[in-house]
């Protein structure tokens, strides 16, 4: 492992230094890394991480005479996302991501929205609002760093990773301690698969997490991603011919490996693979496609 304490600084070469902040949880990991470019007149601070005082003075303070140009969300949860007004504020930098929480969503997921009974929405940042909007392909330039933008939905439809040639730094898509949650509506299971497949066409010599360790061999990671999901996909679909099932009873059968207390998280997944499932016409859901539906084969 190369984490250390929350607010100490990391120097990861490639002028990138990483400071951990305080928010240890099930679903965090050690919690959320936040990532320093350059040290001049014109860095970027990568997700500001939760609203916490220490871990803002941790980041002041590992700026120190720098000044910051850019502030860049991967994703507007509150744990990447939630200090981004104050670190603004204390250093004049301008904020930058994809847009506002749902901003992102495809047809199908605000179709989805506006059932009242969908859920999701975990952690969603309602507050934030970027003062420049990125788009896929987009180049970000500082001061002796450069950055091209990935839009990668999935684990959020706003979810964008930074390429910095063959490094990248890939928010909560792509983590090394832990699958991601795809919730939807933010989440959007078709899209994440994509995004996966995406990924892999590129070669990579390490992925920045937005939680956990670096990672040090991005295809096999990729790979085992798509094919974790791919596994969950098949046993979902071999529950589902032999009867017609509840999410809670799909959820059971399908996640027995699960902890207890990650089960709520596991049900959201398999909820995602239903609605994918239902998208390609393999599960139908009676009598509208919400988490209280009963799924069957088609």
């Amino acid at each position: 492992m190369d984490l250390t304490e929350a607010g100490q600084v990391v120097v990861l070469g490639d002028g990138v230094r990483r400071l951990l902040a305080p928010n240890p949880s099930a679903f965090t990991g050690p919690g959320t890394n936040t990532y320093l470019l350059g040290d001049g007149r014109a860095m970027a601070v990568i997700d500001p991480g939760p609203d916490v005082a220490t871990h803002l003075d941790a980041i002041l303070s590992a700026i120190g005479p720098g000044q910051v140009s850019h502030i860049l969300v991967t994703h507007p949860h509150s744990d990447h996302s939630a200090l981004t007004p104050a670190l603004a504020a204390a250093t004049g930098a301008q904020v930058y991501g994809f847009g506002p929480a749902g901003s992102g969503r495809s047809a199908q997921m605000r179709r989805l929205a506006a059932f009242a009974e969908i859920g999701g929405g975990e952690g969603s940042d309602a507050t934030f609002s970027p003062d420049i909007c990125l788009s896929h392909g987009d180049i970000i330039t500082g001061d002796g760093w450069q950055l091209e933008t990935l839009h990668c939905p999935g684990h959020m439809s706003e979810h964008l990773c930074f390429a910095m040639q063959n490094l990248l730094f890939s928010g909560d898509h792509v983590m090394g301690w832990s699958t991601s949650l795809v919730s939807p509506p933010d989440g959007d299971m078709a899209a994440y698969m994509a995004t996966l497949e995406h990924l892999a066409r590129r070669k990579w010599a390490r992925f920045l997490p937005g939680h956990g360790a670096v990672i040090d061999d991005p295809a096999t990671r990729l790979a085992e991603l798509a094919a974790h999901r791919r596994r969950r996909e098949a046993a979902i679909l071999a529950a589902l011919r032999s009867e017609p099932l509840t999410l809670a009873e799909i959820t059971a059968r399908v996640y027995a490996d699960v902890a207890p207390a990650l089960r709520p998280a596991a049900a959201r997944n398999a909820f995602a693979h239903l609605v994918d499932l239902v998208e390609k016409g393999q599960v139908m859901a009676a009598p509208d496609l919400t988490p209280a539906a009963t799924f069957g084969a088609q």
